[in-house]
């Protein structure tokens, strides 16, 4: 008897934590940070949490927003918080937020949040199907139900 494939799946299977120390060759002359360092880690964390929920192979399709929040200084230790927060046929909206804490504080602060886009692929590039996201509490179902409005907006962006 064939395996029936899950249509739906909740968003604690894609959640990704990933924890980075901010050392010298991440930092710019000023002491923080920089921006494409951070970029990329939130571009990995994204792409994991992605492909923990397709089981494919993902490949990033678009980051429409990612707002600085305050400077990660030199020391710090950086925790990215991922996972898929809506899927579509072939493509899933990826939250990303980033917190910062530094030794001499007592909680780490929101430093960042990303919005990324990411499809699935086969091993030729081509999109393939992933399966459903299911909110399972009130504030996965927000996310889901703004996911939903940002690939709306992204799609009227791409047309005009």
């Amino acid at each position: 008897m064939a395996r029936k494939k899950t249509l739906t799946k909740p968003v604690a299977l894609s959640r990704v934590f990933m924890t980075e120390l901010v050392l010298p060759n991440d930092t710019n002359q000023l002491g923080n940070l920089l921006g494409g360092r951070l970029m990329h880690w939130i571009d990995i964390a994204a792409a994991i949490a992605a492909q923990r929920h397709s089981g494919c192979v993902c490949v990033t399709a678009s980051v429409d927003k990612l707002n600085f929040h305050l400077p990660i200084r030199l020391g710090d230790v950086v925790t990215l918080q991922a996972s898929v927060n809506r899927a579509f046929r072939t493509s899933m909206e990826v939250g990303v937020l980033v917190t910062s804490q530094n030794i001499g504080r007592d909680k780490a602060e929101r430093a960042n949040n990303a919005y990324l886009t990411f499809v699935a692929v086969d091993s030729e590039g081509s999109p393939v199907p992933v399966p459903g996201v299911r909110p399972e509490s009130p504030d996965e179902q927000r996310r889901f139900d703004e996911a939903l409005i940002r690939r709306q907006q992204r799609l009227t962006l791409r047309g005009s």
